[in-house]
């Protein structure tokens, strides 16, 4: 095997005799999944790409003979934002179609351990569909992870540090968002810029509530406009790089075992329970492998 295929985490490096090396070496394919959207004042358009971006290429950086580390999908699904200028939204079958041609693409040449690493909280349903079809519509496995999930692992380390209020601390642009932002890219916020705005979502009702890491029983996604009027929603003024320092290799060191867990996990099996042969494909266009 050549020292390409172990030591170069990113993808697209790679040539096509070394990508069969990766796949013959069970690496586990990351696709960083983001959206170029608005956040407040002092961050940039680019938050939701820097940071699953920065969490897998240090996953990459850490176990490059296990792992390879595609280019960010960049843009998602944005269009209640489109009130603050930059945002760009792609439709949403768009969007499921992009990922989903990509995992296809990835399982048609061999590999069978995909993650699609999310950075940006719209994209999760329609992300939590394209990873489901690409483990019924192909013999491959896809597990979807949203990068701030990965803090919940630990349950002591989000206690050890978080500051913000609960809910509604962390949501978007917000002390979490920030911390981490200014660890990988620090330089480019606008640290005078930094105010905080609990949402009126979060104005003490039992119902509607929204935090990254949890909700209340009611759903209300509306235009971001209707309730953050600077698109800040959170406390960023508590953000810090070193807190942001904290969060990256807290991520990273889960990532990577959920990476080692994953990669060695046997297939489940699956079983048809019709009596009958089918006289047809299964519907939906699913491909009907069989073990």
């Amino acid at each position: 095997m050549s020292t390409h295929a172990t030591s170069e985490y990113r993808y697209e490096k790679l040539t096509w005799p070394e990508i069969n090396e990766a796949i013959e070496g069970n690496q586990v394919c990351i696709l960083p999944c983001g959206a170029v959207e608005q956040h407040g004042d002092h961050l940039p358009l680019d938050v939701d790409l820097i940071c699953p971006g920065g969490i897998a290429r240090g996953t990459g950086e850490r176990l490059p003979d296990k792992v390879l580390v595609l280019p960010t999908v960049s843009y998602g699904y944005t269009g209640h934002v489109m009130d603050f200028p930059g945002t760009i939204n792609t439709h949403y079958e768009t969007f499921i179609r992009q990922v989903l041609d990509i995992t296809k693409s990835l399982a048609y040449h061999g590999f069978k351990k995909i993650i699609l690493l999310n950075g940006h909280g719209s994209n999760m349903p329609n992300l939590d569909l394209a990873a489901r079809r690409t483990n019924l519509e192909t013999d491959a496995e896809c597990l979807l992870i949203a990068w701030w999930h990965l803090l919940t692992i630990d349950k002591d380390f989000l206690p050890s540090w978080r500051e913000s209020e609960f809910p509604g601390g962390f949501s978007h642009a917000c002390e979490l968002e920030t911390s981490l932002y200014l660890h990988l890219a620090g330089d480019h916020v606008r640290k005078d810029k930094i105010k905080n705005h609990i949402t009126t979502m979060n104005d003490g009702n039992p119902y509607i509530w929204t935090d990254l890491l949890a909700r209340g029983p009611a759903a209300l996604v509306s235009w971001t406009s209707t309730y953050s009027p600077r698109g800040v929603m959170g406390e960023p003024e508590l953000a810090t790089a070193e807190k942001g320092e904290q969060v990256y290799e807290e991520a990273v060191r889960q990532l990577s075992d959920i990476v080692d867990f994953f990669r060695d996990r046997p297939r489940d099996a699956r079983a048809r329970h019709q009596v009958r042969e089918p006289s047809m494909p299964i519907p939906w266009g699913q491909t009907d492998l069989r073990e």
